[in-house]
């Protein structure tokens, strides 16, 4: 069968390019440090102002969302994307820092809005035996945007040797690419007119009331499912402000920082794609799938943090012996390897994290909520972590806590995978008291 724009796989990759263009570039960004202002602390202020609106709306955007459809949901998350990047072009010649960190504030918003309707697209569209390869089709384009804006800082910096802040034009380009993911969302359909190759429709739990909603999203408070998964989500963004601040910003210089990022990003594609074969890999069962998935994360970040204990060892906050650069050459190949683990990593955390929740429903409706309550326990970690971080805790102290938090999730995703089953449960059973449905009224599919 031909194209169809109305096809889930349509669909979730015009979501990957519309985070490519807004959430990637914006990683592309804050990897610099910053937000790629030499003065550090007015990015890490914003941050913690971004992800603590995240985590309030996050929590509230399943709601919004499920009123609101995809379309707009997305449409006014990523304006404030372009309202975020103009503040840092601001700041380069107003020193208004205040500006910057209410428009970290608003990129919380917008960020909690996007980031629930991606995550409901992304695992309710699919059919279940493709969900880990939608979520690699998505990572993976997606993080191609952070590689890219991390090429193009890399270009326009390339003589810069010293650490200081990216210029206008590295700003502008940014502003411009996340203006055009924010009209292409303008062009995703409906829910409703999302059908597979064979007719079938996704399932859509009808709108009940804002009380219900609400009802709907607090009871994921009392879900030991959603419970066992807190330090997993809380765990998942936690490290980004060690590896961006501590590792990336404080030890390189400026051209180096993009050059770690593209890399950085890179291993993020490979990460996610390959993980999520392994995911899909029809020769055994789900549960099966689950426990390699598991045992895998645990071992590639177990030996990635204890090279990172080693590397922090060679300097302090007090003694950061920061600046380096890439022309020193074998030097450098040490750190840079251990940086790209670093986001290997992350894209296998989160996508087993996606995956996961993906194995407990099909419905786009309860998946939005997943995915809020996902990202509200994610960012009041990340506001926790950029908090740390700006307040000028020891190096080692952060490396320390991320990996304690790391090392904490896995009993919750241990007892979470001995309960996964071949095929989604019936989610209606869960929200009963909100929505009258009647049992076996949802059919799973194959």
């Amino acid at each position: 069968m031909g194209f169809r724009w109305t096809s889930p796989l349509a669909q979730v990759i015009a979501v990957g390019f519309i985070c490519f263009c807004c959430p990637g570039m914006f990683n592309a960004l804050n990897s610099l440090g910053g937000g790629g202002q030499l003065d550090s602390k007015v990015g890490q202020n914003a941050n913690v102002a971004l992800y603590t609106c995240f985590a309030i709306f996050g929590l509230l955007a399943g709601a919004i969302h499920n009123k609101l459809g995809p379309k707009w949901t997305i449409f006014i998350g990523c304006a404030t994307y372009v309202l975020y990047a103009g503040s840092l072009l601001c700041y380069n010649h107003t020193q208004n820092g205040a500006f910057t960190i209410a428009a970290g504030g608003i990129l919380g918003i917008g960020a909690g809005l996007l980031w629930t309707a991606q995550g409901a697209i992304m695992m309710a569209y699919p059919r279940e035996h493709d969900k880990g390869k939608f979520i690699g089709y998505f990572w993976a384009i997606f993080n191609a945007g952070a590689v890219l804006g991390s090429v193009i800082a890399f270009a326009i910096n390339y003589n810069v040797t010293e650490a200081k802040s990216l210029g206008d034009p590295t700003y502008i380009v940014f502003i411009s690419l996340m203006a055009a993911g924010t009209l292409i969302a303008l062009s995703l359909c409906p829910p409703t007119a999302v059908t597979h190759s064979n007719g079938d429709k996704i399932q859509i739990q009808p709108f009940p009331t804002w009380t219900g909603e609400v009802i709907a999203v607090m009871k994921l408070f009392l879900d030991w499912r959603m419970l066992v998964l807190i330090p997993m989500f809380l765990s998942s963004n936690w490290f980004y402000s060690y590896q961006f601040s501590t590792v990336n910003g404080a030890y390189f210089s400026t051209r180096t920082q993009s050059l770690n990022n593209i890399l950085y990003w890179g291993s993020q594609i490979v990460g996610s794609w390959s993980f999520a074969r392994v995911l899909d890999y029809q020769g055994v069962n789900r549960k099966t799938r689950s426990y390699w998935g598991l045992a895998i994360i645990t071992c590639c970040f177990v030996a990635t943090w204890i090279g990172g204990i080693f590397f922090q060892k060679g300097y302090t906050i007090n003694d950061p012996k920061g600046n380096h650069d890439f022309s020193e050459g074998a030097s450098y190949v040490g750190p840079l390897f251990l940086y790209m683990f670093y986001g290997l990593n992350d894209a296998a955390w989160q996508t087993y994290c996606y995956w996961l929740m993906g194995a407990l429903s099909n419905d786009v409706t309860v998946l939005s909520r997943y995915a809020g309550f996902y990202k509200c326990i994610q960012s009041s970690g990340a506001a926790i972590s950029w908090r740390i971080n700006a307040v000028g805790t020891p190096y080692m102290t952060e490396l320390i806590i991320c990996f304690a938090l790391l090392i904490a999730s896995i009993p919750g995703a241990l007892i979470l995978t001995t309960k996964i089953q071949d095929h989604s449960d019936d989610v209606a059973a869960a929200v009963a008291d909100v929505h009258d449905y009647k049992d076996g009224k949802h059919e799973f599919e194959a």
